[in-house]
């Protein structure tokens, strides 16, 4: 507690905080746990079906700068409030709901939009409550206890599929279960009495043509990003038969790799500079598409599984690498608003490519198969480097 008495001022509200993040982080690792496997089994969702309902998913963060422009009155802690209750909304309809494809899109549509306002909002709050010069460390504690929520729900998944047959019933009581986790991320957070302000730089686009190289590598990384979120996991699911708890195992690994990967990465893009990097490991991202998509052609189904979930984890740690395009960023700008206001646009960029890339994804999985769909993240990849290639870095 002491660490945290030395990075937040006394008076804020950053206790109720930091309780509703692990609370939520274990909620949204209960989730995450088990969606895609509910969506195959329980909903029959298609590869199309999927990339129709992660179209709704990402609405939502396209979406955030406009709900942003409504709410300007609300304060942060407000905001972050009412989407903590839209995701308990949009948690409660999934547990309601029958497994049909039009209704279970609608409850993600609404526990997506909750978790976009949530999310928008953590990072400020947090800023809000630290001491002056400690909004680094602040950021990381948050971070931190976020994944160690996240890591402890995919714990729970992990040992309940383990001990209980995959059903509906056992679905939905996962579903009600997470939703009396998030009912007590909600009472955390109702005990936040702060009024601080909202970003004023999320609540705009901010073009100017010195960071027209960084919209449009925005728009190859959020392609890339989004057929892997969206269809490497549903790979695992749908083509190899990966059980829930295989694949909260996975996520699990994934979010540790991660975790001791980030600070690892981050002085890489120190030492050998932004522009290298965004290269280095777009070409290494071509290696794992291509056994994504081909190990089943070249190793019986059980190695090609292996090297499939080995391959996840390893496109998660070198999507770590998208930190150096806000660092190219950092470079080009001016003032710390000027970074804040470019990023933010930016993420609007990703968000606008994503949700048009779910959709074409799944209708490229359907008609043309696994090994197109990766095929062509593969060429985004390879574009992403070219581009990247013709940044000129200052002196």
């Amino acid at each position: 507690m002491s660490k945290f008495q030395n990075i937040f001022k006394p008076d804020a509200k950053y206790k109720p905080f930091f309780l509703s993040m692990l609370i939520f982080g274990i909620a949204c690792g209960l989730y995450k746990g088990i969606l895609d496997n509910y969506l195959a089994e329980i909903v029959a969702m298609t590869e199309f079906d999927k990339g129709v309902s992660e179209f709704f998913r990402e609405l939502p963060g396209l979406m955030f700068i406009f709900i942003l422009a409504v709410l300007y009155m609300f304060s942060a802690e407000k905001i972050y409030k009412i989407g903590a209750i839209i995701m308990l909304i949009g948690m409660c309809m999934h547990a309601i709901v029958p497994p049909s494809i039009a209704l279970v899109i609608l409850a993600m549509f609404v526990f997506s939009l909750g978790e976009h306002m949530l999310i928008g909002m953590r990072n400020t709050l947090c800023l809000e409550y630290a001491k002056k010069d400690h909004g680094g460390e602040a950021l990381g504690l948050q971070n931190s206890t976020f994944q160690i929520g996240n890591l402890a729900g995919f714990a729970v998944i992990i040992i309940v599929f383990s001990i209980f047959a995959s059903t509906g019933q056992l679905f939905s009581a996962v579903f009600w279960g997470t939703a009396l986790v998030m009912l007590l991320g909600v009472a955390s957070s109702l005990q936040m009495t702060g009024h601080s302000a909202t970003d004023e730089t999320k609540r705009r686009f901010y073009f100017r043509k010195k960071y027209n190289k960084f919209y449009m590598l925005e728009v190859f990384y959020g392609a890339r990003k989004q057929i892997f979120l969206t269809f490497g996991p549903y790979v695992l699911v749908l083509f190899y038969d990966a059980n829930a708890m295989v694949m909260s195992l996975l996520f699990a690994v994934s979010a540790v790799c991660c975790f001791f990967a980030s600070p690892v990465v981050g002085k890489i893009i120190d030492r050998i500079g932004y522009k290298t990097v965004m290269i280095a490991d777009t070409l290494i991202l071509v290696i794992v598409c291509f056994f994504y998509g081909f190990a089943h052609h070249i190793f019986p189904m059980q190695i090609a599984f292996i090297i499939c979930c080995v391959n996840y984890v390893l496109d998660s740690v070198i999507s770590l690498a998208s930190m150096a395009t806000a660092v190219y960023v950092q470079d080009l700008s001016e003032n710390t608003d000027e970074v804040r206001a470019t990023l933010s646009t930016g993420l609007s960029v990703n968000h606008l490519i994503s949700v048009l890339i779910a959709l074409f994804g799944g209708w490229v999985w359907k008609v043309l198969g696994i090994e197109t769909l990766f095929v062509l993240s593969a060429l985004l990849g390879l574009a992403n480097s070219a581009y990247a290639a013709t940044i000129k870095v200052k002196k």
